[in-house]
């Protein structure tokens, strides 16, 4: 792990790609302190960098959406004042529909190399969740790793492997006791210096205790699970990155368990790439799957080559994409029909006031 001379981490130990020092140059922003940002509040910022570490700001109102900084970016600040400056173009963006009126699509986590996506050797493996995980990561351009956990607790973990390897050809499964000495050795590609990673999935699935054994201290609270259903409490409650002995930066966010899948269609055909190329290869375009002729994907169905439950999973899941990025999109059109109409009446109202 680098460090200067008064201990305080450089811009690579943070993470820093030499891509982002063009960037930097083109912006004009050699001035500014570059900063990343290590923990996100509700009305605070935990940045750290070369420069200054602390708390700082958000920015105001007129930052919304995806424009917002979120736990991993890049940031440029105005010196005295600390004032966000600059948000560094994203490598990686994990993002959602925001609460409420869904008009805006909001960043969750940026800048993250490798996604571990975490389930358990028990009810808990889903593969329908799995498969919605690695839409996001793909759709994110972050590669996935599938992690198996309380691989001790069963007595054959062998079933769980073939259908987390059975999703994805190019995705990695990697089955552990969160817990055990053997952890970092089997995560240790993924684990280089200035790497950042993100967890996710479902609670009590040993996300925290993975939290806890990679950086070598408690850093996350831990729970047990209930032994009928599998299933634990959500232990994490802030936004914010840890450093692992290692020296890659790790992040568990509540805002990750969240997600749902919304403007991520290349995501999922990504995650379905095999049903993909059989829609290619239906003889209509138009083709619903169903009773046409020359239908590819009714075709493999029949013959084996398609399990009929992954068709459905897929089905399903890209129906949900449909619907929550039409909300979105519905919703910013809806604010913009209303900013249109107040501004029209404002002109008319101008106008009267003037003639009187």
């Amino acid at each position: 792990m680098t460090q200067d001379n008064n201990g305080t981490l450089t811009l690579s130990a943070l993470g820093w790609t030499h891509r982002l020092n063009s960037i930097r140059l083109e912006e004009q922003l050699q001035d500014a302190a570059t900063v990343r940002v290590m923990a996100v509040h509700r009305d605070a910022l935990d940045v750290a960098g070369p420069d200054y570490s602390g708390r700082i700001r958000p920015p105001g109102a007129d930052w919304t959406g995806l424009e917002r900084p979120t736990i991993g970016d890049w940031l440029a600040l105005e010196q005295p004042s600390l004032k966000v400056r600059f948000v560094y173009p994203r490598t990686s963006l994990f993002k959602r529909r925001a609460a409420g009126t869904g008009a805006e699509t909001q960043a969750i986590a940026a800048n993250v190399n490798t996604l571990l996506i975490v389930t358990s050797a028990n009810h808990d493996f889903n593969p329908a969740r799995l498969e919605r995980y690695l839409a996001l990561a793909f759709e994110a351009e972050t590669d996935p790793v599938i992690i198996i956990t309380k691989a001790d607790l069963t007595d054959d973990v062998a079933p769980y492997l073939e259908k987390a390897r059975g999703l994805h050809r190019h995705v990695l499964v990697e089955a552990m006791d969160a817990r055990g000495t053997e952890v970092e050795k089997r995560l240790a590609p993924w684990l280089a210096a200035g790497q950042t990673l993100a967890l996710m999935g479902s609670s009590g699935v040993g996300k925290s205790t993975l939290v806890n054994t990679l950086s070598g201290k408690a850093i996350q609270d831990t729970q047990g699970i209930r032994d009928d259903d599998a299933k634990g409490r959500h232990t994490t409650t802030g936004r914010s990155m840890h450093l692992l002995r290692s020296g890659a930066w790790l992040m568990d966010t509540p805002g990750m368990r969240e997600l749902q899948i919304v403007d991520a269609e290349a995501g999922v055909s990504a995650v379905f790439d095999d049903i993909a190329a059989l829609i290619e290869a239906c003889r209509f375009s138009d083709c619903g799957h169903k009773e046409e002729p020359g239908c590819a994907v009714r075709g493999a169905i029949e013959a084996g080559a398609l399990d009929p439950a992954r068709w459905k999973r897929f089905q399903k899941l890209q129906r949900e994409e449909r619907r929550n990025t039409e909300t979105v999109h519905e919703a910013h059109a809806r604010v913009r029909a209303f900013g249109k109409m107040a501004r029209s009446a404002f002109a008319h109202k101008l106008k009267r006031t003037r003639e009187w």
